[in-house]
């Protein structure tokens, strides 16, 4: 089997094995071990369509970015239960070990964000906000001073969690809400009134979940209003699902951007389109349908791709 001779995805295979092997994924010198292991062997730039693969490595694909996901929420849990042990948690928001991350890219979602919305939204949504909502936090900490978030999560352990870290401060806790719910029983009624929607990258791991929110936004949210969504490129794809612009029926993508230093995440900007959303059999892209995707007449998703195949 050609992929499996690929080095890079026959250890990605052999981090997996022994990542499934474990009985729990929650912080543990093993768990934390080999989840290192296998972010360090998906950082560099690497030349791969993870679509390409064989079924049996897809498979695996699907598999291993669950168990990304399980680990990532009991880690934030974990330390989100520290934080909530200090009288002022934000003060020590630093002991997690991935927070410079976030710092960074949520100055790259900021600035990506402003070129398309010049004026601070009023509102914003953060769909998936988990027990640790470090995006919501370092965005209305240092970029969007005034917006008010509503956190959304279908945990309702995750919000209590997460309310308890921002009740302390006195500008946050005036300026996040926390809501318990599936986003997909939310309607027009509350995403109308959203100038941005955020929508983190493990919710919907698969790509027909991911499909179905992202229908449900181009049905419920206002005309012109702003779609963040975090992807993944090359081998960074085993690690997190990834989000083709032909998957956004009903918005016109605006930017699409792959970092290549140790911000993991890819970011796609896209705005609501003012006409009804397609039937959902058609698939719409550059290829097919310049009326939703046409990267020509967006000087700046050209200038700001960082890898050139990013397309369907």
């Amino acid at each position: 089997m050609v992929c499996l001779r690929d080095p890079l995805v026959e250890k990605v295979c052999e981090l997996y094995e022994k990542i499934s092997k474990l009985d729990n994924l929650s912080p543990s010198k093993d768990v934390d071990t080999l989840f290192t292991q296998l972010v360090i062997t998906c950082i560099p730039p690497y030349p791969m369509d993870v679509n390409k693969l064989c079924t049996q490595i897809q498979d695996m694909r699907t598999n291993l970015i669950r168990l990304c996901g399980n680990a990532e929420g009991l880690l934030e849990k974990h330390y989100s239960t520290i934080l909530g042990s200090y009288q002022k948690p934000l003060q020590h928001i630093q002991l997690f070990p991935y927070y410079s991350n976030y710092v960074k890219l949520g100055r790259l979602e900021f600035d990506l964000l402003s070129k398309h919305c010049p004026t601070p939204p009023t509102r914003l949504a953060f769909v998936g906000s988990g027990p640790l909502p470090l995006t919501s936090i370092v965005l209305a900490s240092h970029h969007l001073t005034s917006t008010v978030f509503d956190n959304y999560d279908i945990d309702e352990s995750a919000n209590s969690m997460a309310s308890k870290l921002i009740e302390s401060h006195p500008d946050l806790s005036k300026r996040m809400n926390f809501y318990t719910t599936n986003i997909m029983n939310v309607s027009g009624e509350a995403l109308k009134d959203y100038d941005v929607v955020f929508l983190a990258a493990l919710v919907g791991m698969g790509i027909e979940e991911k499909v179905n929110v992202v229908e449900h936004f181009a049905k419920h949210m206002a005309p012109g209003a702003i779609l963040m969504l975090r992807s993944a490129h090359g081998a960074r794809a085993f690690l997190y699902p990834v989000v083709e612009p032909c998957h956004l029926q009903g918005f016109e993508v605006l930017s699409v951007f792959h970092p290549t230093d140790d911000v993991i995440n890819s970011v796609v900007v896209a705005r609501k389109c003012p006409r009804p959303s397609v039937d959902k059999s058609v698939i719409v892209c550059s290829k097919c349908g310049d009326h939703m995707f046409n990267p020509l007449s967006h000087k700046s998703f050209m200038e700001e791709l960082a890898v050139e195949d990013h397309l369907c």
